[in-house]
Formats: structure tokens, C-alpha cells, sequence
């Protein structure tokens, strides 16, 4: 974990919940395959630093076929193809800046250094068996770290991009203060129901026209770091998951 989460969450792994979650994850590891690796369970914690969250990204649950799952919620790395879901933010993307242009790929990572927080309720989940880690103590520990940024004075105000009704159940479950902060609500991602209100919602640029607003031009997120005719000019993505593995910060699953 991130070294700046992890001072803010430091109580919570003293807490007979997280002991408990970590012992079933040693032991679901004995029997199963568990998405992400565990190296990059934290991966968000590390891309998007405490400091730096401007736009929060609520996910569920982990993806859980091989390939996918790497600590962002909706994100992807290469070779793996964007699922679904990921498609439609790229669709609802292109709708609000006509000069993105989708990528291939569904690696969010360059958006996650920029300030964007993708954070699932549930931080890991069993090999194709879809919500295995649900109701396990994790949702304890992220519900703590989203009231660690609902908790700003609006001097610091962030986004929340609440995407279904289950991460609106989670914003007003933290209550968050929406005169200090803004939550953008709309149907969820999925291609069973994004035809409901989630394409057509406006909240990339709803997004930032407030950050804009609270934060000056420099707050706002360029969502064009992922259109496939920019460059991303950091060090490529595997090498950066193959360096910050628990060395890059805070081993807290280790026994």
C-alpha cells in the first residue's frame, strides 16, 4: 500500500475485521487463484497518492477471468481488450470530447496518476466467481478510505462518480457533504443498463467544469491521456507493476 493511504488507514489494520480478512485471504490462496496478484492489490493506493485524488471512479467488485484485474476498478492492462463496461466510458468519453479517440487497450493507469482514484467496494475476488469476496471485510476498509477524502473541507473538495445504484448506496452511506464535494449519479456502466443514463450523462465535463471552478484550469483531469492518438510518455506499465510490487510502499496482507 501507498505510504500516504496507509498512514491514514493505519488504525484500520489493527481492527478485528481486517485480522479476519486477512485470514481468509491466506486461506482462500491455498485452494484458489485470487485476482488481482497480490502485488497489485493496492495498485490505486500507489498511482493515486491520498494527496492527489480529485475524481473518485466507484467500482464493485474485481474483475475475475484471467488477464484483467490489476487494483483499478474498469481497468485492464494489455494484451487484455476493454470489457464491456470500459467500452462505454471510452463511448461516453468520445460523446463529450468528439477528439478522443477510444483505445484498444483498457489501461486507466495514465488517468489514475492524474488524479483519478478507480476504487473497487471489494478488493479482491476468487478466479471466475463473480462477488467470492464480498462481505469479507474489505468493503469495512475502502468505505474507510472513501470517508478519508469525503472528510475534506471544501477548500479540497473531490469528485464522486457514483455509476449504479450500489456506489450510491456507498455515498450515502459515508454521507458525504455535498456542498464541499460532488457526486455525479447516473445508471451504471454495464451494457445491460448504460442505455439507462449512464451514456449521454455529461460527467467528465460536469467533472471538471467544477474542479475548474474550485481548483483553477490546473485541477481539471485531462481525460484525453487514454485517446489512442496520445502518448503517454512514462515508463510503460508493465515495467511500473513489475517495480512497485510490495517494495513500493506498505506490505499489510504479509502474515
Amino acid at each position: 500500500m501507498g505510504a500516504s493511504w496507509f498512514e491514514a488507514l493505519r488504525d484500520e489494520f489493527e481492527k478485528p475485521y481486517f485480522t479476519k480478512l486477512k485470514k481468509f485471504l491466506a486461506e482462500e490462496r491455498k485452494k484458489y487463484t485470487i485476482y488481482p496478484s497480490m502485488e497489485n492489490v493496492y495498485s490505486w493506493s500507489r498511482l493515486t497518492p491520498l494527496g492527489s485524488v480529485r475524481v473518485v471512479v466507484l467500482g464493485q467488485d474485481p474483475y475475475h477471468d484471467v488477464g484483467q484485474a490489476h487494483g483499478l476498478s474498469f481497468s485492464v492492462l494489455p494484451p487484455t481488450k476493454p470489457p464491456g463496461s470500459l467500452k462505454n466510458i471510452y463511448k461516453q468519453l468520445k460523446s463529450e470530447y468528439p477528439d478522443f479517440v477510444p483505445p484498444t487497450t483498457g489501461d486507466l493507469s495514465p488517468l489514475a496518476t492524474a488524479g483519478v482514484l478507480f476504487l473497487n467496494a471489494s478488493l479482491t475476488v476468487r478466479a471466475h466467481a463473480a462477488a467470492s469476496h464480498a462481505g469479507k471485510g474489505w468493503e469495512e476498509l475502502t468505505t474507510a478510505a472513501l470517508r478519508c477524502l469525503a472528510s475534506r473541507p471544501a477548500a479540497r473538495g473531490v469528485v464522486f462518480m457514483a455509476w449504479g445504484l450500489p456506489a450510491q448506496k456507498v455515498i450515502t452511506r459515508i454521507g458525504v457533504d455535498e456542498s464541499a464535494h460532488l457526486v455525479l449519479r447516473s445508471a451504471h456502466t454495464s451494457p445491460l443498463s448504460a442505455y439507462r443514463g449512464f451514456l449521454g450523462n455529461g460527467h467528465f465535463r460536469a467533472a471538471n467544469e467544477w474542479l475548474e471552478a474550485r481548483h483553477g484550469k490546473e485541477g481539471c483531469i485531462d481525460w484525453g491521456v487514454l485517446s489512442a492518438n496520445r502518448q503517454w510518455k512514462q515508463a510503460s506499465v508493465s515495467k511500473y507493476f513489475a517495480a512497485s510490487g510490495p517494495q513500493g510502499g506498505v506490505n499489510i496482507l504479509a502474515d
